[in-house]
């Protein structure tokens, strides 16, 4: 656990410079900063809020020298402070510390930097000088001690991060404000090439993505969190997502020897994106689905009423334009094994298989051979695929009763009332406020008119001659919260009822179906049915075999998947190359940036317009609920131009010193 020796964050000030280092208490706040990668301390760290100085021997010009370069390189150029006086601070730290300016050049450094954080325009700009001038502030006599002693110190190990609030929040990172810039500037296609960098399905994340990072969008203290999802959609309709034109002018790198080949088990989010990150490094890449289709959940989960196929199937070809083959019907343990695999010459594999089995509630009465009974996840399937893409006739009944409070739910539920059911409920043992789902997937429900019984819980399906008749309930009560923050739920002595239904629906999660793998694999699970990695690798317990998404982490959402299929990606990569997975800088920068977050202040520090967010428009509720057309539209060229211009642009630079 690393030690302050001073520093100084929003104002608060630690000064242990006359305490010998045994002697300065432990605080738990900087757990974290103990080293940055095995072996290596931290010295330092600065970021938009302050800094903190950790060893003695750190060279505080050098220091903030490396913080101001980053800073000068990150400038967007549209503000003269932030683009003249990063600049000129850069250059003014760099005569300094090469002993060619005199110590009284700081005060222009201050003066220079406190007009940088209050006449900047955007995030960067406002917070690029805080620790500079905090440190000039409250220990100004620590570098004038510094300078009068120098003697042509050398530069110092250190790694520079750029970040903002909503990139740390997605997933896979994904750098919303310059997307974000180039909608702003017109340049649609830039803007499309920054989230391609990052994964392949634009359109369809544009359309069901949870957003993460709209929940971290700094301008909820102002109004409205900027519309991160509508924007991405937007770019990613109006390039038409023409993959082949975006990659023509992407230039792969060297193709690599095909005895470097690598195999991924399934086209869902995960595994597309591990086929197309191992793609732009030149891998020759074989997918194996055990469907006829590519897109995983995606594909055969997600109605068509959010997610067009058609978007999809452009999405995934992204694949095939890059070179890599999927072989579609091939289902591992059936017709192919790991140990076949390796036969074949593959180097590599990255299992992405997914979560496709469906839980049991533990009703009295369950059982899944009751004509009316489905798990959520084949009720889907059903509807998706003998449905929707080959026109086969199903009966649903009159009534639905559909338990879970997940998107899965919302989606079951939804899609009911499109194939004819006349009264569908959805049960859920908690609250609203406790609804997994997202909230526009609730409030679209309740528009189309599905019953809702919150604080409800299934205790027996009721059947006849083999076929679902009803379920009993009961209501459940709020208890006190356990120790993860979440309330317990009691039973209400009773409050017992019961539901007339045709079917019963269970969407209360899924798991990985077992069998795909023999036990000579030597590729194990955890407690929990999951495939057992190591986290940040993603390496089974089976050398050069990864797994990614959902059967890592248990059903998830599609920018998780994707993020983990980057992440596989790069340590086959790092496997290939190295033999082993290597250290990333960025990964651990994030996780300190992740950990400093309870030292910053709340609050917009500057005066910002109101701009409430734009408002897409959907399909009438009465006309959509019969029909799987989509019901989101998209928004015009002038509504992303407005919207573009309420993102605050929160850029942070964060920096460390290390010891090597």
């Amino acid at each position: 656990m690393a030690k302050v020796i001073f520093g100084a964050w929003d104002g608060n000030v630690i000064d242990n410079r006359n305490r010998k280092i045994y002697e300065i208490e432990e605080d738990p706040a900087f757990r974290d900063f103990d080293e940055f990668n095995p072996g290596n301390p931290i010295k330092a760290f600065f970021g938009g809020h302050g800094f903190f100085i950790f060893e003695k021997d750190v060279d505080l010009l050098d220091a903030a020298l490396q913080h101001m370069e980053r800073v000068a390189r990150e400038s967007c150029g549209k503000c003269t402070p932030c683009r003249v006086g990063t600049q000129i601070i850069k250059s003014k730290l760099e005569a300094m510390a090469a002993g060619q300016a005199a110590a009284s050049a700081l005060d222009e450094i201050e003066t220079i930097a406190e007009h940088i954080q209050s006449t900047s325009m955007c995030g960067l700009g406002q917070t690029a000088t805080v620790a500079l001038l905090e440190m000039m502030r409250y220990f100004r006599e620590e570098i004038l001690h510094q300078i009068e002693n120098r003697n042509g110190a050398a530069r110092q190990p250190g790694a520079t991060y750029l970040s903002a609030p909503c990139i740390e929040a997605c997933p896979s990172r994904v750098d919303v404000p310059r997307y974000i810039d180039y909608i702003k500037d017109g340049k649609f296609t830039h803007s499309l090439g920054v989230i391609l960098q990052k994964y392949p399905m634009a359109a369809t994340c544009g359309r069901v993505c949870v957003r993460f990072c709209e929940m971290a969008c700094r301008r909820t203290q102002v109004d409205e969190a900027v519309g991160i999802k509508v924007l991405k959609r937007f770019v990613a309709d109006h390039e038409k997502y023409t993959t082949n034109d975006w990659f023509s002018a992407y230039s792969v790198p060297e193709k690599k020897p095909d005895d470097l080949k690598v195999a991924v088990i399934g086209a869902g989010p995960a595994g597309i994106s591990a086929a197309y990150h191992l793609l732009l490094k030149g891998y020759p890449v074989d997918v194996f689905e055990a469907k006829t289709v590519p897109g995983g959940m995606a594909a055969t989960g997600i109605p068509e009423y959010r997610l067009p196929k058609e978007v999809l199937r452009k999405e995934t070809g992204i694949i095939e334009t890059l070179g890599g083959r999927i072989f579609y019907d091939r289902k591992m343990g059936r017709d192919f094994t790991l140990k076949s695999l390796y036969a074949d010459g593959y180097q590599a594999v990255f299992l992405g298989v997914g979560t496709h089995k469906g839980k049991a509630m533990g009703a009295i009465g369950e059982d899944p051979k009751l004509k009316g009974y489905a798990f959520g996840v084949d009720l889907l399937l059903k509807i998706n695929h003998d449905y929707i893409d080959r026109g086969i006739p199903m009966d649903l009944g009159e009534k639905m009763v559909v338990v879970g409070g997940g998107n899965v739910a919302m989606d079951c539920v939804r899609s009911a009332l499109r194939m004819g059911v006349r009264e569908v409920h959805l049960v859920y043992r908690r609250s609203r406020n406790e609804m997994p789902a997202d909230q526009e997937e609730v409030e679209g429900a309740e528009k189309e008119g599905v019953i809702f019984h919150f604080l409800t819980h299934p205790t027996r399906i009721i059947s006849e001659n083999g076929r679902v008749k009803g379920m009993e309930l009961i209501k459940m009560e709020l208890g006190e919260p356990d120790k993860s923050g979440r309330r317990s739920v009691t039973p209400m002595e009773g409050s017992e009822f019961s539901l007339e239904t045709d079917a019963v629906v269970p969407a209360i999660g899924q798991q990985v179906e077992h069998g795909f793998l023999l036990p000579e694999d030597n590729v194990d699970f955890n407690k929990w049915g999951m495939i057992d990695v190591k986290q940040d690798a993603l390496m089974s317990t089976r050398k050069g075999v990864f797994a990614g998404g959902d059967c890592v982490t248990g059903p998830a959402t599609l920018i998780q998947a994707m993020a983990q299929g980057e992440r596989g990606a790069e340590s086959i990569d790092n496997y290939l190359t190295h033999g082993r997975v290597r250290f990333n800088p960025d990964l651990r920068m994030s996780g300190l940036v992740h950990a400093i977050q309870p030292m910053i202040k709340k609050g917009v520090s500057i005066p910002i317009k109101h701009e409430y967010r734009v408002k897409v428009r959907e399909l009438d509720p009465e006309i959509r609920k019969r029909i799987f057309e989509e019901v989101e539209e998209p928004i015009s060229i002038d509504e992303a131009y407005h919207e573009a211009s309420r993102c605050m642009r929160c850029y942070r630079v964060y920096s460390v010193i290390t010891e090597q």
